[in-house]
């Protein structure tokens, strides 16, 4: 059984809603309308405040509804990307979860790669291919 909390589902729904065209001409306007009635306001300080206000309240809002969809988007890409090590014959189930490693460690697995990413370009100039698996 699948339970959503209420922020996820808000945090979902607003981050959706909010990257669509229409909302993003509906800000566009927003300011239009600002910038049009500064001459009725004289370009007072109140008049600043009023959409220096909205904005500042708006972007902290929605950092951290963007913050929470893109962390859960991550988690799930990380799950699918385990289950595909997880579910490769002779792919190393040592890279399963490698994002909860601290730095040193996750290090130590890059620089692995990049030295098998340098041997496999080399063995690529010289004519070989670069699939398979590197070990013998």
């Amino acid at each position: 059984m699948r339970t959503v909390s209420w922020y996820s589902n808000l945090a979902k729904s607003t981050s959706r809603y909010c990257g669509r065209p229409k909302t993003f001409a509906l800000a566009v306007g927003v300011i239009a309308v600002w910038i049009v009635t500064g001459p009725l306001f004289g370009f007072s300080d109140t008049w600043q405040l009023v959409i220096n206000t909205g904005t500042t309240i708006v972007t902290f809002l929605m950092v951290f509804l963007i913050q929470n969809t893109q962390n859960r988007d991550t988690e799930a890409i990380q799950v699918k990307l385990d289950e595909l090590i997880r579910a490769t014959r002779g792919a190393h189930n040592a890279l399963l979860d490698l994002e909860e490693l601290e730095e040193d460690a996750l290090d130590a697995f890059r620089r692995k790669y990049q030295v098998l990413a340098a041997s496999a370009r080399d063995e690529l100039q010289r004519g070989a291919d670069d699939t398979g698996t590197p070990e013998p």
